[in-house]
């Protein structure tokens, strides 16, 4: 089949520690996205963000992208690549310049993000992300566009994140050997920001919480801002290990039965039910009866959400921020392929203390049923941040440098 070309192509791809995701969208005229191509097949030679197994990874890949072109009719030579390992760090930092002249330039905002970003970070890290939270004038903070605005100095506050360049140079290099060119690299918990949180919601304060196969990210954002990321190396599969060690199973098989009959807290209408539980192959687990699994799944889902909760108050606690500030965060947003099991809100809400609730991607619209699914939160976003960061760059190609940040609205100013 002859595989063409076409401008207004993006593509994302996930490489994860269960899956490699890959997805090709169409920008349109009108400027809605049309999703055309995709593929998903299990992940081989990487382990939590680390390369174990090169050739066998770039087999994943190969096969990943192929697939994904067959189905859209397109070929591709460039992707948004999303990253998450254990050494995703995050940081704020204050950047404050005098004002120069009467009104503040771009050349002002340029120099005071300079300033923010010129911090240490990190032994063997560089920045993946430069994110704006807001600008101060004086006295006056909480402005998201100074320009224009008179002044003696002015301030900015900045999120900082950062990786380990060495497992990012790994996995471009494995991309690379695709014949595919890395056109960006994302946070994997901000692109599912970008996918599943609206405005309202980030406004308001909420903590997104993606639970992948082998990590968690938790994203908090506060005023509309991004405030903080975490990422916790437990999660999906962790539960999957419990059930496999507790009812001598597969691991294949442990994962079928907690998709099919797991909860992550009981229900008494199914744990006062003495039914069969069966394996994919439809045998019966000895032993095994919705009670008894309920008992091995929800204190691990409980624990997992209690560490987001440490992170939190963590958090608080370093910037001394009172206890009605907790207030602030007046969300949870779960996600991911790990939040799909039962009555995970009813576990949850018995965590937070405040409202919960399961997302799917929701900011694309007519997303084709097969990938608005909380496990596809991510790829999702990599194509919005794709669409977004092609729309800035045309402005930047019109205007000077950092102009984009104030066009395109600043939380959208996603640099190294």
């Amino acid at each position: 089949m002859n595989l063409l070309t076409k401008k207004n192509i993006i593509a994302g791809l996930e490489i994860g520690t269960t899956k490699i995701i890959v997805l090709i969208g169409e920008i349109l005229e009108c400027g809605s996205m049309n999703i055309i191509g995709f593929s998903k097949n299990p992940t081989q030679g990487i382990e939590k963000g680390n390369i174990n197994n090169l050739e066998l990874l770039i087999n994943c890949i190969n096969t990943s992208i192929h697939e994904a072109e067959k189905i859209a009719k397109y070929k591709i030579h460039s992707v948004y690549l999303s990253i998450s390992h254990n050494e995703i760090n995050c940081q704020n930092e204050i950047g404050i310049t005098p004002i120069k002249n009467k009104e503040i330039t771009k050349k002002d905002i340029e120099t005071v993000i300079k300033i923010a970003k010129s911090v240490k970070i990190k032994n063997n890290h560089d920045i993946l992300h430069i994110i704006p939270q807001e600008f101060r004038v004086d006295h006056q903070s909480g402005i998201k566009n100074p320009i224009g605005l008179s002044g003696i100095r002015m301030q900015t506050n900045v999120h900082l994140i950062t990786g380990n360049k060495n497992i990012k140079k790994n996995i471009i290099n494995a991309i690379k050997k695709c014949g595919i060119h890395v056109k960006k690299i994302i946070f994997s918990g901000l692109a599912s920001g970008l996918s599943v949180l609206t405005e309202e919601e980030k406004n308001s304060g909420v903590c997104l919480i993606d639970m992948g196969g082998e990590t968690m990210h938790a994203s908090i954002y506060i005023k509309g801002s991004l405030y903080h990321n975490i990422v916790i190396p437990y999660a999906g599969n962790s539960v999957t290990r419990d059930i496999a060690y507790a009812f001598s199973l597969s691991y294949s098989d442990a994962e079928f039965i907690k998709k099919k009959y797991g909860y992550a807290t009981a229900d008494l209408s199914m744990t006062c039910q003495n039914l069969d539980i069966l394996n994919k192959n439809g045998k019966k687990i000895d032993n095994c009866h919705y009670q008894s699994l309920t008992e091995v799944i929800e204190p691990r889902y409980t624990e997992l959400l209690y560490l987001v909760k440490k992170e939190i108050v963590k958090l608080y606690t370093k910037h001394n921020i009172k206890k009605n500030k907790y207030q602030e965060i007046s969300n949870v947003v779960l996600t991911g392929g790990s939040s799909k099991i039962k009555y995970l809100l009813k576990c949850a809400k018995k965590i937070f203390h405040t409202q919960v609730m399961i997302k799917k991607p929701c900011n694309i619209s007519k997303i084709p049923e097969y990938i608005n699914k909380p496990e596809y939160a991510t790829i999702v976003g990599l194509l919005q941040y794709g669409k977004n960061y092609q729309k800035s760059s045309r402005k930047k190609n019109k205007s000077p440098r950092f102009l984009k940040y104030l066009l395109n609205q600043i939380k959208y100013w996603l640099t190294k």
